[in-house]
């Protein structure tokens, strides 16, 4: 079954919104309808059914792995080496030899049998777990605009990103915190436009924190106030609230400062309620011991406390810069970005598991792209969009299987496909919403994330 990219029947009509634009576009959407929104909790925010999922978390691999070395292997490869044989002639953003077999050992893995790389041994032991989408495709080589498809839902910067759309239609279910946290070290390129809000009120923008220092003043910066108790700091932002209220009255609208707003009220209440959130010293040391070292690591284990402590998308960057861009010595390159990876991953999704959480946060494991199985400068692997690999687990997801082929060289993606917008189309199915229907009416029309593309891939449902 291949991805249905026509629009929808009703891309020529307006969408029918979801009850909380209605509602917040009923109070003008003032200072009164972000206070409503913000204080949505799980329970009470407006979905289109049940979700299985409550909560995200997007494990992002910058620069793009290469399925071949992972789940995806192709033993072809072996025997057309150095050659360019009909399907392996795809356009790639660069000049590319030819083919570039792997030197990866496979085997099925798990009770399931999943076919899983020897350099993903951890991650091996929980593949049950994992729905491995081996049909992914995209539409640009290009690492700024595949980044914002992936991100964004478009190929540019002008819309709102994934964790802003579900926060927007969501809520949060913890006041005293953002509801769309990013842990990035470092800016992957022009990742800020990857989590933007864009034309959605400013506060379901993400919140970027640096983890690459722990320490409690420095991982948040100006996290504390070091003039003022909690008590001035109180009547000083209800002094600006009565101020603020009464210059949107008299002058109406104002989006923008009702979102200035309630960012400064999650300022405020953050001093009190991050201290601990982004404390790993209160974890146990067979916990840290389990997640191992390092600033991934570090970021899986902040991740799930997060997601505990009720904010509805983390997304986890690998770090920052396009590292999993391995235009040469792939395979010296992959060994350590797999051990990097492999170790936390796995035990994110163990303790997700063992605290009973799994069951309602989905997991999102992938790139913007993968990468050729032709070679780049004898030793590396150029961009590749045609056919790629991405993974989820949990929130409703069904474990230890396999969705979608490539080719016989693991070039494009063939059967069982999945856009990106399908992608986005089932993440948010699996959290209660038709992603038809969650729409912002902007500059004169209804703009979604899946724009009018998108299916639910009900096949790969529990």
């Amino acid at each position: 079954m291949t991805s249905d990219h026509s629009p929808s029947p009703n891309a020529s009509t307006r969408i029918p919104p979801l009850s909380r634009r209605a509602l917040i576009g009923r109070l003008g959407g003032g200072l009164g309808a972000v206070a409503v929104a913000s204080a949505l909790s799980a329970d009470q925010s407006p979905s289109h059914y049940g979700g299985t999922a409550k909560r995200v978390i997007q494990l992002f691999m910058n620069g793009g792995p290469y399925q071949g070395d992972l789940f995806d292997p192709k033993p072809a490869l072996k025997k057309f080496e150095g050659q360019r044989p009909d399907g392996a002639t795809l356009r790639t953003e660069r000049i590319t030899g030819g083919l570039l077999p792997s030197i990866r050992k496979f085997a099925p893995r798990g009770n399931s049998g999943v076919v899983v790389s020897d350099l993903l041994p951890e991650i091996s032991k929980v593949i049950d777990d994992i729905c491995v989408l081996k049909g992914c495709h995209s539409d640009n080589p290009n690492h700024n605009p595949a980044m914002f498809l992936m991100n964004c839902g478009a190929l540019t910067s002008a819309v709102p990103s994934v964790g802003s759309w579900i926060s927007y239609g969501l809520g949060t279910e913890n006041r005293n915190l953002p509801s769309y946290v990013v842990l990035a070290t470092g800016y992957p390129v022009e990742a800020p436009l990857t989590w933007t809000s864009a034309f959605l009120p400013n506060h379901f923008q993400g919140t970027h924190i640096d983890h690459t220092d722990l320490s409690p003043g420095k991982i948040i910066p100006f996290l504390r106030n070091s003039r003022y108790d909690r008590k001035v700091q109180r009547r000083q932002l209800d002094l600006l609230g009565q101020l603020n209220r009464k210059h949107l009255e008299q002058r109406g609208g104002g989006d923008r400062l009702a979102s200035r707003i309630e960012s400064m009220e999650t300022a405020f209440r953050m001093q009190f309620e991050a201290t601990d959130a982004f404390n790993l010293e209160q974890e146990s040391k067979q916990t840290r011991q389990a997640y191992g070292t390092g600033k991934f690591a570090n970021g899986c284990l902040l991740a799930r406390r997060l997601c505990e402590r009720g904010v509805r998308y983390v997304q986890l960057y690998y770090d920052g810069g396009q590292p999993w861009d391995t235009h040469d010595n792939h395979n010296e390159r992959m060994v350590t970005l797999t051990r990097n990876v492999d170790r936390p991953i796995a035990s994110l999704l163990a303790d997700l598991k063992q605290r009973g959480l799994l069951e309602d946060t989905l997991v999102v494991w992938g790139g913007e792209f993968g990468r050729t199985p032709v070679s780049e400068n004898g030793n590396g692997r150029d961009h590749n969009h045609h056919g790629f690999t991405m993974w989820m687990a949990g929130g409703g997801v069904r474990g230890g299987m396999a969705y979608g082929e490539t080719d016989d060289f693991g070039f494009k993606a063939v059967t069982d496909t999945m856009h990106i917008h399908d992608v986005h189309a089932t993440m948010l199915h699996l959290l209660g919403i038709d992603h038809t229907q969650l729409t912002y009416r902007y500059a004169g029309r209804d703009f979604r994330l899946t724009d009018v593309y998108g299916r639910v891939v009900n096949e790969i449902l529990a």
